[in-house]
């Protein structure tokens, strides 16, 4: 019998060294998987009281400076696998597992000819992620090409699902069936998705790629720490328009700072505290709000507890 290979068990894990913005409190666990047996074995072995946060680049993703009592599990390393397959229906078919980064994808996908995909270079996480929150840009969105999904719950379970399977809209994915806990929609994680694109050019492909990534490059603080799109664009509209008009641009909260490049994005100047990061985020709601009329949407996830409220506890 073969002996299964254990991933790397730590406690007390700062979170700074695994989210986009630096900054952020302890995990009380983190688990790094070897590959996804081991992924597997490790959900099921976890005590049913004991919470799971999943994580892949950690690029839309905060953690309150009072910490994270719960174990965070790192998918980046352990799911990275991709492989190639056909169909009589979608033609050449991608699998690919929920840790590798959304970019490889859109590379990968270049290289065999394939257009579609190109979005996926602007998307500064993993497939997981962007799984999970249908994450888009420039017109462009995941879900739009997903044939199917597997996923794994908190049991330990692994299925395959059809899009149908998800109530899917602008950054939004969520189960239909209803499963508890989790962090993922409905309580399971990505495991892998099948994805189809459209045959076409691999030259006319890259040229899309590097268009779309000087476009990233000319508007975005990519130099900064930062978490991409804070706000979801209200319909008809844009966030960083809003928040622009209110004279929001360069706003700062200690060490965070309300990009003058973009002002959809915050970040981080050096030392900037998570709590100086969520405050200039409801700064910013405020603002919009009174000025406005507008409620701004956060595309990023805050978890964890306050210095203050682990003082307490």
């Amino acid at each position: 019998m073969v002996q299964l290979e254990r991933g790397n068990l730590t406690c007390r894990e700062p979170m700074d060294r695994h989210v986009s913005w630096r900054a952020g409190g302890v995990a009380a666990r983190c688990y790094a998987p070897r590959n996804r047996q081991d992924l597997i074995s490790f959900v099921t072995d976890r005590p049913g009281s004991e919470m799971l946060y999943v994580v892949g680049l950690g690029s839309n993703l905060l953690v309150r400076d009072g910490g994270l009592d719960a174990t965070v599990v790192l998918m980046h390393g352990a799911l990275r696998e991709t492989e190639v397959n056909h169909d009589g229906t979608h033609g050449t078919l991608l699998d690919v597992e929920a840790g590798v980064a959304a970019p490889k994808v859109a590379r990968m996908a270049g290289r065999m000819g394939l257009e579609g995909a190109e979005f996926l270079a602007g998307i500064p996480g993993t497939l997981g992620g962007a799984l999970a929150m249908n994450a888009g840009c420039y017109g462009s969105q995941t879900w739009d090409h997903v044939v199917s999904v597997m996923t794994l719950d908190r049991n330990g379970k692994v299925r395959v699902r059809q899009p149908d399977d998800y109530d899917i809209g602008y950054r939004h994915v969520a189960l239909k069936e209803v499963v508890t806990g989790g962090l993922e929609p409905g309580g399971e994680w990505f495991l892998s998705a099948r994805l189809a694109f459209t045959p076409g050019s691999a030259a006319r492909a890259r040229e899309k790629m590097r268009d779309l990534l000087s476009r990233r490059v000319a508007t975005q603080p990519l130099d900064q720490p930062n978490a991409g799109s804070i706000f979801r664009n209200p319909e008809g509209g844009f966030a960083a328009r809003l928040i622009e008009s209110c004279g929001l641009k360069g706003a700062r909260v200690g060490q965070a700072q309300v990009s003058p490049r973009h002002a959809n994005f915050i970040v981080n100047l050096g030392g900037a505290t998570a709590s100086d990061i969520e405050s200039l985020i409801l700064e910013v709601q405020e603002e919009v709000w009174a000025r406005q009329g507008v409620k701004l949407v956060m595309e990023v996830r805050i978890v964890g507890q306050s210095e203050k409220q682990a003082e307490v506890a």
